[in-house]
């Protein structure tokens, strides 16, 4: 990272969003508390945060667990929910890179408060820039943050860049369907302050290009669709309750937002899934 290094324009929406006091008391309130992920989902369960672990767990599946001397970066933490997921399973230590301060203040008292702060450490930081040197960890984790960027092709040389030989890169992330019709996604694009959104096609493509190993490409895209139906349908259900100490006109809007997401994956617009790739050790 240099002193020049700019963040693009979709993180520093993203950096803007996230701060705000209406945003944080929706993701806190509504999406899941400390994990604010997108789930996997059995048929007919409804539980947002009980979903957000499968991820988890499907994830670490595939990376075949991870080592108490395992150093992890997280990029686009949120409230660290993630990382104190794996410090506390495995007593590996995770590094949060994340944009939002308003996020990693949070971050910091959860990990305090569960006696963590030694294992999981909080840096204020874009995934464009990662604060870190060359080779310096052993696995990359995200989870449904590098869309925010317009810039990723930059954030999976930043991955290629921080990892050791051997290390993973594993990460999730909402994303249109390889032959998706942009137009048609512009209310999503709108949403995020973004022209387009990455797709499976374009990570496979930029990690070969940078050196990656593909491992595993699990497409789970009709989750991307149910988990945000279930975080409408919460926010639908507390409404009233919530609507003292979030600003109506926003949850109007999450609603609305929401409802893209839905509609477009159901219309064969969207993708989802972890992405699984390894640099080689030499």
């Amino acid at each position: 990272m240099t002193e020049a290094a700019v963040d693009s324009k979709g993180s520093q929406a993203a950096q803007t969003y996230y701060d705000s006091d209406d945003a944080d008391r929706f993701y806190s309130a509504v999406w899941g508390g400390e994990d604010i992920h997108i789930g996997l989902y059995e048929p007919g369960e409804t539980d947002i945060k009980g979903a957000s672990v499968k991820t988890m767990e499907r994830m670490l599946e595939s990376l075949g667990g991870l080592s108490a001397g395992d150093r992890v970066a997280d990029l686009g933490a949120g409230y660290g929910g993630g990382a104190r997921h794996l410090a506390k399973r495995f007593g590996c230590t995770v590094e949060c890179i994340n944009i939002s301060r308003t996020q990693n203040a949070y971050n910091q008292r959860l990990n305090k408060e569960q006696g963590l702060d030694d294992k999981v450490i909080v840096r204020h930081g874009s995934f464009e820039h990662v604060p870190a040197d060359d080779a310096s960890f052993d696995v990359v984790w995200s989870q449904d943050a590098f869309l925010h960027s317009d810039r990723r092709d930059q954030v999976m040389a930043e991955c290629w860049r921080i990892l050791k030989p051997g290390g993973q890169l594993i990460f999730t992330d909402p994303m249109e369907a390889d032959d998706a019709d942009r137009a048609a996604l512009q209310p999503v694009y709108d949403r995020i302050h973004l022209e387009n959104l990455g797709s499976i096609g374009f990570y496979r493509q930029v990690c070969k290009e940078l050196g990656f190993e593909e491992v595993k490409v699990d497409n789970l895209t009709p989750h991307l669709g149910r988990h945000y139906y279930q975080v409408r349908e919460h926010l639908k259900a507390r409404y009233d309750e919530l609507k003292n100490v979030i600003d109506p006109t926003y949850m109007d809007r999450m609603i609305d937002g929401l409802t893209h997401w839905v509609t477009k994956e159901q219309e064969g617009q969207l993708a989802w899934g972890i992405l699984h790739f390894r640099k080689p050790t030499r």
